[in-house]
């Protein structure tokens, strides 16, 4: 499951590919900056608001919301592919390691703008117009190859979990260096298609390698149980003769009073009212009803931050096209930008998956503030773009692609801590709806407006009238520097609200956070544990 997992985060990640096909998009549909950045928004809106996916996932088995979610995706690249194309008009496991598990499955949601780059220019060379196509039905047959894989699991904590994280890390960094390695080799010399054939097979090849350690375990798990089995059953025998001797005694008075109490207690639970303990939440850790996390202050500063972080850097990635043509780069050149994000998006969501999973453990450092100083970092890529220093644009897409890949797995195991694992699917959902409004207020209202702005004063300095349906170009540093330095204030107060945040958990996070996990984990491997050898589970609490 986990490798089936590893496969659909890896073509999953399509949307921050927008820069590549973006140009097309506004030159063949005639759009001016704002109104291709609000298609943007609305695909970062389709992206990230997944609270009812959420919902639905709560309800149904995994394969149904993954099944939802390849229709609609294959149905909206397609529809874009034939516009574009002028072919119609225009138009919850592991939780003791969730900072690792949430680090490398988002990491290759990061790698995938720069596999599927790959995949792209072996299949159909250089056409944009294809890729479009490509994104639409790639991750859409992937989500249908594994639909009965993805499912609920009850697991019991591996011993060696962690090494084995440790070992798809590995091969995700393999995978990363050589595609950052093959992107800057691209750059320098002029591929064939049976290049591209060839470095697409490298690629596939790492990335079905994580298959050889998931057999190497299943391998090593089945040992065991044929090792246990083949040991004589002396607990079984014991735990019957002790069966044997309780089975004449009865339950005392006290006890069967308390069974036949236990009805009525759980029907006056259910008759409290979702409303009456919105305001009430249980402690940090616990499991928070979904109104008690929406209606908490702590979800209200983490969202604040996640809008002004995320918004800020989605804005700088979707529009690194734009960016380096008004900026005088080469096309070449933006193309390796885009891709060379997509490699330290990776880097950022498991560097800071893994990264803030050991100095929680070690040092007791929250993850609140591994946001904020995040928050911070992502201030430098922004005021590289905005002042158009020399060769900036290459250092501005490592800052702003390392920054808005470590933001998800730290919000997300932020959510997972601070307000449990009951509701996380929807709750985590929810807290990706600060995306598409970040870009939204950035993207459109700021970054749009000021460059359709400028790009019309330019050419009414020049004695130029736009035509109806003429896309609209700005060139000059001045297109985007209002734009960042604005995006630049934002991210720099979202980092200090979310200080609120860091002072409200720390007594939380010196705490030890995994205990709970811990003790559920012992008793769910005593309960298997009696179940093989037949004895009662009421010998475990005696």
């Amino acid at each position: 499951m986990v490798f089936a997992s590893f496969l659909i985060m890896s073509a999953a990640g399509a949307t921050y590919m927008f820069g590549l096909y973006s140009s097309t998009l506004k030159s063949v549909l005639g759009y001016d900056q704002t109104t291709l950045n609000l298609l943007s928004f609305f695909k970062d809106l389709g992206a990230n608001v997944g609270v009812l996916s959420g919902l639905i996932n709560e309800v149904t088995p995994p394969w149904v919301v993954l099944s939802i979610g390849a229709a609609m995706n294959f149905f909206g690249y397609f529809m874009i592919w034939l516009a574009v194309s002028q072919k119609i008009a225009k138009p919850q496991n592991f939780p003791e390691s969730r900072g690792v598990v949430l680090g490398i499955l988002k990491g290759y949601v990061g790698l995938s703008g720069a596999i599927i780059t790959q995949l792209y220019h072996a299949f159909y060379g250089n056409d944009t117009k294809a890729l479009i196509l490509l994104i639409g039905w790639l991750p859409a047959a992937i989500s249908f190859a594994f639909l009965r894989t993805i499912r609920i699991m009850k697991v019991i904590r591996q011993e060696n979990e962690r090494k084995v994280f440790y070992k798809f890390l590995y091969i995700s960094l393999g995978l990363a260096g050589f595609l950052m390695i093959i992107i800057i080799v691209e750059k320098q010399m002029t591929f064939s298609q049976s290049g591209y054939w060839g470095s697409a097979a490298l690629v596939l090849l790492l990335l079905f390698l994580p298959l050889a350690v998931v057999i190497q375990e299943e391998f090593k798990l089945w040992k065991i149980r044929q090792q246990a089995l083949s040991e004589p059953p002396l607990l079984k025998i014991i735990a019957e003769n002790l069966n044997t001797e309780t089975s004449s005694s009865s339950l005392p008075p006290e006890s069967a009073a308390a069974t036949s109490s236990l009805p009525e207690q759980l029907s006056s639970q259910k008759e409290v009212s979702c409303f009456s303990n919105v305001f009430r939440p249980p402690d940090r850790g616990e499991d928070y009803t979904i109104l008690q996390a929406l209606f908490s202050i702590d979800m209200f500063v983490l969202f604040f931050t996640t809008i002004c972080g995320v918004g800020g850097t989605l804005t700088a990635i979707d529009n690194l096209g734009q960016i380096g043509s008004s900026l005088g780069y080469p096309h070449k050149s933006l193309n390796t930008f885009i891709s060379l994000v997509s490699i330290w998006n990776y880097l950022g969501r498991v560097t800071a998956g893994f990264g803030s999973e050991i100095v929680l453990d070690k040092y007791k450092f929250p993850r609140p503030l591994m946001l904020t100083l995040i928050l911070l970092l992502s201030c430098v890529g922004h005021l590289l773009i905005a002042f158009n220093i020399k060769n900036g644009l290459y250092f501005a897409s490592i800052i702003i692609g390392f920054c808005f890949g470590a933001q998800w797995p730290i919000l997300y195991a932020v959510i997972s801590e601070i307000f449990g694992l009951k509701y996380y699917s929807t709750l985590y959902n929810f807290g990706a709806v600060a995306s598409p409004i970040g870009s939204y207020l950035f993207n459109v209202m700021v970054a749009g407006y000021l460059y359709d702005k400028e790009g019309k004063r330019q050419m009414a300095a020049l004695g130029i009238e736009r035509k109806p349906g003429e896309d609209l170009d700005c060139t000059g540093v001045e297109c985007f520097k209002l734009s960042f330095i604005i995006i630049t204030a934002a991210t720099l107060f979202g980092s200090l609200v979310s200080l609120i945040l860091v002072l409200r958990t720390r007594k939380f996070y010196k705490g030890d956070i995994y205990k709970k996990f811990r003790e559920q984990a012992k008793a769910a491997e005593t309960e298997m544990a009696q179940a093989g050898s037949g004895a009662p589970p009421s010998l475990a609490k005696g």
